[in-house]
């Protein structure tokens, strides 16, 4: 089995394509499932956000892995598949490894080094556990991107390097509004990017931010966070008449401020919306009414903003950079060496059949053998063979490390017959294995 990634971001579709193959909700999970079901996948986990969807997935093979891929995307999102593969990436292997924790760090993301697609890959990582469709490989390839991602963040100004989406938005909106000290907002949605709208908006003075939320009590509890006050969803109409900003990101995967809504909101003074869903809260409409001004993903694409931000100078873009790269060399050693592992395990339970058969056949050709002697006997063969097997398997280990290092592996297993996945023999061998890992000799040495 070998990990595949195929996806699209900001940086080769857009956004008008991304937010066709976007999935959120039931149809998420339903293409989860799909994926699953194909005979070629054994796990796998989207990463669907404003501005990247990203298949990972443990595939038997290459092609099978991208033609399973890149077919229910396609199906899902209703893009036929010529338009949909000139906009995607594929990534094998180490370089899906490479990918991942970049991503996670920040360094592929628009707004370069934010820190919400840390929470966003541990929501992805929750729903695919939830739904059974990630299992160890991909637990375990996820976990640890996490915690590269949130190494990166704590050891370096990463966070500093470029401002979040919400940054880019609200100066955009003080080109349009002036200063934001004492105006008023309103906070469309109550999720993790709706709780980072509040907060900026609260740091950069705005005075009043209401929140709305279908589920009140989520509007409720971010409100009182930040000083603000709730309100249900069905009043946004009636706070647009007072607001000055407003931020909308819902993930309800259909228009929630219509063009209508708010041409029917009297107002005296300018509205900027800053929409931050993929697919879009805001109908692109309202841009022809008079006095409104609307920010999306797709004209923050257009304008640029998030290209060249770190300019390949930035001291803190080079120290993550260096961060993953140690991190990915770490994991890929450590995923070889255990690679090898069931091999040499296997090679120690063959080694204590042999030992095990011959022991019996002497005490069978020579009865008299007392049991004191016959301990010394079968000591003294066990300690031969375990000093034998020291060196291959200690070496093995050391250069199924390396890149290629599977071919160690490989011939051992054909020099010695090895079946690794035989249940007994792991059996057999595991506290002999396990005791010559903690002390890196033979258990007999000492004697």
């Amino acid at each position: 089995m070998s990990l595949l990634t195929v996806g699209l971001s900001h940086r080769t579709a857009p956004v008008a394509l991304l937010e066709r193959v976007a999935v959120t909700g039931d149809a998420l999970v339903k293409l989860l499932h799909d994926l699953r079901s194909d005979e070629h996948v054994s796990e796998v986990m989207i990463v669907s956000t404003c501005n990247r969807v990203e298949v990972y997935a443990e595939v038997d093979r290459f092609h099978g892995g991208v033609t399973a891929v890149t077919e229910m995307l396609s199906a899902h999102s209703g893009v036929p598949q010529e338009q949909l593969t000139r906009h995607l990436y594929v990534h094998y292997e180490d370089r899906v490894v490479e990918h991942f924790f970049t991503v996670v760090c920040g360094l592929d993301s628009m707004a370069l080094g934010e820190g919400q697609i840390l929470g966003q890959v541990r929501q992805s990582l929750r729903l695919a556990q939830e739904q059974g469709t990630a299992g160890s490989t991909l637990n375990d390839l996820a976990q640890k991107a996490l915690r590269v991602g949130k190494r990166a963040h704590t050891e370096t100004g990463i966070d500093r390097v470029g401002a979040s989406l919400v940054g880019l938005g609200l100066t955009l909106a003080e080109r349009v509004l002036g200063p934001l000290q004492g105006k008023r907002a309103l906070v469309v949605g109550a999720g993790s990017m709706s709780a980072l709208s509040a907060v900026t908006l609260g740091r950069a003075g705005v005075t009043d931010i209401v929140v709305a939320n279908r589920t009140f009590e989520r509007a409720a509890r971010l409100a009182q966070s930040v000083g603000g006050r709730a309100v249900e969803l069905a009043d946004v109409e009636r706070e647009l008449t007072s607001a000055d900003v407003v931020i909308s990101c819902t993930g309800a995967g259909s228009v929630v401020i219509g063009t209508e809504m708010v041409g029917r909101a009297a107002r005296s003074k300018p509205l900027f919306l800053l929409d931050l869903a993929l697919p879009h809260d805001v109908d692109p409409g309202v841009r022809t009414l008079p006095g409104v001004t609307l920010v999306d993903l797709e004209s923050m694409q257009e304008a640029g903003f998030g290209d060249g931000q770190d300019g390949g100078a930035s001291d803190e873009v080079a120290a993550v950079r260096s961060i993953v790269s140690a991190e990915v060399c770490e994991y890929l050693r450590a995923e070889r060496a255990a690679k090898v592992t069931p091999t040499v395990i296997a090679l120690r339970a063959k080694a204590a059949d042999v030992v095990e058969t011959e022991i019996g056949r002497l005490v069978t050709r020579v009865p008299e053998i007392d049991g004191r002697l016959r301990g010394e006997i079968s000591q003294t063969i066990r300690r031969v063979v375990d000093k034998l097997l020291h060196e291959p398997t200690v070496r093995v280990k050391r250069l199924a490390a390396s890149p290629a290092g599977d071919h160690y592996a490989e011939a051992l297993r054909e020099l010695f017959d090895l079946n690794p996945k035989v249940p007994e023999a792991v059996t057999r061998a595991e506290v002999a294995e396990v005791e010559t890992d903690t002390t890196g000799r033979s258990g007999e040495e000492d004697e």
